[in-house]
């Protein structure tokens, strides 16, 4: 398609999306009375309208039936978190079995961590991208004292070639034949939160699983923004927030993957709570744990209901959009985006450099060459609302449900005009 820099292009296009009707399911904060121009759903997403629906049934049911409300409300609470299984394996390309929602993303991953990093003299290393998300390195770097081990010795990062700014996926795949028989986790970030690169996770998995160890996913940058076939990879294990592209709620509840070899079992170390053992027999008080055959074997504790409605509320959107028509529309979005800043940059002194290489989902970052931070509080304070990495990176992530054609082309002329005045 040949795109256009004009207004009328943009609500053309608008006009011909068939998910345009989503944008008003969504609540937009304004500046100068205006709906913002949202770049900032891979941090937290936008909040979908019926949520408030779905948080006010629980607090009914709480204030008429107390805690009759575990097994009489319409959607009882004992097992409330189970209703969001299903859509979400189809987000991640998953068994409903091998999904559950519990905690927040660094307390699975550390839980996680108990099954499948599990050293020994000879397997004890980890490998892992070079500056994670400051979280992960910090999860890593406990994991590895916890079991009495140097963090400088076994954690291994892959780094990015000398002057570049993306991964190459067969450095991934050298890093691992070369750490070889010590390697015992591939533990990496799906989607690069800095850059916004996907990683070839298909790839990588099974280079990883070939060298004998267990391999796992942070997704934070992935869910609901790329498409994932989590068990047809044969992926270990994974974990999530649900509050950027998912739309959840600042904090809410994490989603965990468990591929189904290893449901149902016994002999896998794991640190257990009264939530995870069979429903079937949990209210008889046994001194035993009998695992639920399902990934809510992990599970510690009864759902923070108040936390997993709004996440259910967000996933009937899913459930009702499919996670291809909204990639499809994301690729078109972003890449009028792209068009966008290379129109802009030609009209300016500035130069635009865009680190996300061609494998992305819905971010580019974007190097503000000349720049300060002063352009970013100007798009900020004319109803821009965007992220600002030192030193001088912007990241633009628009989201297929709620940004529109006509936002790309709004945005492209109020940078022009922060550059131009500042």
């Amino acid at each position: 398609m040949e795109f256009k820099n004009t207004l009328t292009f943009a609500r053309e296009q608008d006009a011909q999306d068939p998910l345009a009707r989503y944008r008003d399911a969504f609540h937009f904060p304004k500046v100068n009375g205006k709906d913002v121009i949202y770049f900032t759903g891979n941090s937290l997403g936008l909040q979908p309208k019926r949520t408030k629906e779905y948080v006010d049934e629980v607090m009914e049911d709480w204030a008429q039936m107390a805690v009759e409300g575990h097994f009489q409300a319409e959607k009882p609470w004992w097992d409330y978190h189970e209703r969001l299984a299903a859509p979400l394996a189809k987000v991640v390309g998953a068994k409903t079995k091998e999904i559950s929602v519990m905690n927040t993303l660094t307390v699975n991953l550390h839980l996680l961590m108990v099954s499948f990093y599990r050293p020994t003299a000879k397997r004890f290393k980890i490998i892992c991208e070079e500056k994670a998300f400051p979280s992960d390195q910090y999860m890593l770097q406990s994991q590895a004292r916890f079991h009495g081990l140097n963090p400088e010795e076994c954690i291994v990062e892959v780094k990015k070639r000398p002057g570049e700014h993306h991964w190459h996926t067969q450095d991934f795949l050298d890093k691992i034949a070369e750490v070889g028989e010590e390697l015992a986790l591939v533990l990496i970030g799906g989607v690069n939160y800095y850059n916004g690169q996907v990683l070839d996770m298909a790839r990588i998995t099974e280079a990883g699983k070939a060298a004998g160890a267990f391999v796992g996913w942070d997704l934070a940058h992935a869910v609901g923004n790329v498409a994932l076939e989590l068990n047809q990879w044969k992926v270990d294990f994974a974990a999530w927030c649900s509050y950027k592209y998912m739309n959840s709620g600042p904090g809410n509840a994490s989603g965990i993957y468990v591929n189904e070899q290893y449901l149902d079992r016994t002999d896998l170390p794991r640190f257990e709570g009264w939530w995870g053992t069979r429903k079937e027999t949990r209210f008889l008080m046994r001194p035993e744990f009998e695992p639920m055959p399902n990934a809510d074997a992990w599970q510690l504790s009864n759902a923070p209901i108040l936390s997993v409605a709004p996440y259910l509320a967000s996933l009937s959107l899913f459930e009702e959009v499919g996670m291809p028509a909204l990639i499809k529309k994301r690729d078109k979005l972003v890449a009028y985006l792209e068009f966008i800043l290379r129109e802009v940059d030609k009209e300016v002194s500035t130069s635009f450099e865009i680190i996300t290489p061609k494998e992305r989902g819905c971010q580019l970052s974007v190097f503000l060459h000349g720049e300060g931070k002063s352009l970013f509080h100007f798009l900020m304070q004319n109803g821009v609302i965007t992220d600002w990495r030192e030193p001088n990176v912007i990241r633009l992530a628009p989201a297929p449900f709620y940004c529109s054609f006509e936002d790309m082309f709004r945005f492209g002329t109020i940078l022009k005009q922060g550059i131009l005045e500042h």
